[in-house]
């Protein structure tokens, strides 16, 4: 049986690849996103920049894995960004940057972009690659102040990319978007359906 190794540490993506029928293997890659980012050139489109990232850490999760696994395997690197203003916003990593990132976000249009890689695996060798990025607008709301230091206590936009969150408290937060929900959480099921299928695979014989 073909085995779908997730490349990421991202519960969000779990959740919905699990509810999707997906029970994956999830191996963590351990590319240094930052120093990647730095390496790119400056006018690098964001589309390229996440599905640049996406593809490392495929390939680092890959190279890793046992040959049991690497004997008949798909491998799914991810990597999510908020394109605002333009420019690209991963996690802030603090509660400053978190407020800040809500000051410039309230009220405004976002694109969450999403980065896939699949690589397909067969006797330990990789015998397709494909990669794509999933772009969702979304349409932020105005919360209150009081609403958004509650928010920034819970801790969780600190940890997530764009420094919110569709499938969680953020959810309130976010008027409507436009396009594919899966996407924002961190992995585009009809994206990655169509990866699959350009591979040989339909999504159900994995489920």
């Amino acid at each position: 049986m073909t085995r779908f190794v997730l490349g990421s540490a991202s519960g969000g993506r779990l959740r919905v690849l699990r509810k999707a029928g997906i029970e994956p293997l999830v191996v963590v890659s351990d590319v240094d996103e930052d120093a990647l980012i730095a390496s790119l050139d400056s006018e690098t489109p964001p589309e390229a920049v996440v599905l640049k990232l996406a593809n490392a850490k495929a390939l680092s999760v890959a190279a890793k894995l046992p040959a049991n696994i690497a004997a008949d395997c798909v491998v799914i690197g991810c990597d999510s960004m908020l394109y605002l203003n333009g420019s690209l916003r991963g996690k802030p990593g603090n509660v400053e940057a978190a407020r800040d990132q809500w000051s410039e976000m309230s009220g405004s249009v976002g694109h969450l972009l999403t980065g896939h890689t699949l690589l397909r695996l067969s006797r330990g060798v990789i015998t397709h690659t494909q990669g794509e990025t999933g772009s969702t607008a979304v349409h932020f709301g105005v919360p209150t102040p009081d609403e958004i230091a509650t928010y920034l206590a819970t801790d969780e936009p600190v940890h997530v990319a764009g420094a919110f969150t569709l499938d969680g408290f953020g959810g309130w937060f976010i008027d409507r978007i436009e396009g594919d929900p899966s996407n924002v959480i961190g992995v585009s099921l009809p994206l990655l359906r169509a990866m699959l299928l350009r591979v040989g695979l339909s999504i159900t014989t994995l489920w």
